[in-house]
């Protein structure tokens, strides 16, 4: 799945402090911040719609193939018919 990136703006001292403080347990700021984001998306997000977000990830290398021409369909149909009768 494409990802993108999120900005946020915060105070720099602020910023400074937590992630002095993080790097002392050996957390990682990113990392902290795409778990709160995930949740957030479970929180918010209905589980309908997140199925069907998920149901496309997992098609995707199907869906990049090119489709397949109505006629071709067709006369592979029809040459099926002809051999079973």
């Amino acid at each position: 799945m494409k990802k993108e990136a999120v900005t946020i703006q915060m105070d720099a001292e602020k910023l400074r402090a937590v992630k002095r403080y993080m790097e002392k347990k050996d957390a990682d700021l990113e990392q902290e911040l795409g778990d709160s984001l995930q949740k957030l998306y479970e929180k918010y997000v209905p589980t309908s719609v997140r199925e069907y977000i998920d149901e496309g990830c997992e098609d995707s290398p199907a869906s990049e193939a090119p489709p397949k021409k109505q006629k071709e369909k067709s006369r592979q149909t029809t040459g099926i018919q002809r051999a079973e009768v």
